[in-house]
């Protein structure tokens, strides 16, 4: 079972990588560039807010996954 949790860690920090990607080249960057208000605001909220608590938090799940703190010898 600590086995698959390692495995899962590494499939956590990849996946906070490919939403940080995703969030910056498609939904944030063209956003903050678009010249529009209402697109100005979306992008700051997407670029600033958003993808900074949840790829930060799918990282920082996986590190803990993978380091092996939720392994049983520390319950």
């Amino acid at each position: 079972m600590d086995g698959l949790k390692k495995i899962l860690g590494v499939v956590w920090i990849l996946l906070a990588l490919v939403v940080l990607y995703f969030g910056l080249t498609i939904m944030g960057i063209p956003k903050l560039t678009s010249g529009k208000q209402e697109d100005l605001v979306f992008g700051i909220i997407i670029v600033f807010i958003l993808l900074p608590i949840v790829s930060g938090g799918l990282g920082v799940f996986g590190y803990y996954a993978l380091s092996g703190d939720y392994s049983e010898e520390k319950l």
